[in-house]
């Protein structure tokens, strides 16, 4: 099947299309449970609050769990989509009143659902052509990866712009994550890499796991990603998550979500972000 997009006239809410597309980032964890869906979802609502169109893709092809994570009711999602019942753009969702009106869209995924797990390589590449046409309408597009490297997983990597890394100081998470950028830079080269330390205690301690993995790729693989930056442990994470909202809409005080925007900030400028220039 192909992956087209159709403009309905009655879908008010959609944004107008760009002359350029969106900027395409990927975020990424070498495993799960490093709070990779919150920094997506995060960040999402951080470009929306900046006013950037903005449009939150689930990619998580076998465990999808951002609609759960913002406590939303899609009336259809991916799966849809790839059994060919709606167009890609019929499967996206507003939350807070969507990309049009302050808030940003989703497109949801099916959590395990077989036939988005198990998708051969050609629909695939497929979708992410299609979420390339999306990205016309929108100023920032996220994918919110699966864990891990696996193929499919590196297939919609590859669609993006940048990957952002989410990488906690636990030995595995780093560990797998160098085995993402690893195979991601040989994998699509032209996809640019970046870290964001998440969990950390203290800022210099997170900025010794980023150190630990900028040596490993320097050493090995003869580049360094820069440091997007360090969000701190936060225990209002988990209460935004159980209470399935967006903890920028909630507490936009609290000090990860100035972490995630400093953040967005540095993705949207190409720079070092605020935290990561305290170091």
């Amino acid at each position: 099947m192909s992956f087209m997009l159709r403009k309905s006239m009655d879908r008010r809410s959609a944004p107008s299309p760009r002359v350029a597309p969106a900027s395409i980032i990927a975020v990424a964890s070498g495993k799960g449970g490093v709070g990779k869906t919150f920094m997506a979802i995060t960040l999402a609502s951080a470009f929306a609050q900046s006013g950037k169109r903005t449009l939150l893709v689930d990619g998580d092809l076998g465990l999808a769990n951002v609609d759960v994570q913002l406590g939303i009711a899609p009336e259809t999602d991916l799966a849809a989509v790839i059994a060919g019942w709606v167009e890609l753009d019929d499967a996206v969702t507003p939350v807070d009143g969507g990309a049009s009106k302050g808030g940003f869209d989703v497109l949801p995924g099916r959590s395990g659902s077989g036939a988005l797990a198990e998708l051969p390589s050609e629909e695939v590449a497929r979708l992410a052509a299609g979420l390339s046409a999306l990205a016309l309408q929108y100023d920032q597009v996220i994918v919110d990866l699966g864990a891990g490297i696996e193929a499919n997983c590196m297939r919609l990597a590859r669609a993006a712009d940048k990957a952002l890394m989410i990488i906690t100081d636990e030995p595995t998470s780093m560990t797998d994550a160098y085995a993402f950028i690893k195979v991601l830079r040989g994998y699509a080269p032209n996809v640019e890499s970046a870290i964001a330390i998440n969990q950390a205690d203290t800022r210099a301690g997170g900025q010794r796991t980023y150190e630990a993995i900028a040596r490993a790729c320097q050493t090995f693989l003869g580049f360094r990603p820069h440091l997007a930056g360090v969000i701190m442990n936060d225990p209002k994470v988990r209460e935004a998550i159980r209470s399935q909202k967006t903890l920028i809409s909630t507490d936009p005080r609290a000090q990860s979500i100035q972490d995630v925007i400093a953040i967005a900030q540095s993705l949207m400028t190409d720079g070092p972000s605020a935290a990561a220039m305290q170091y």
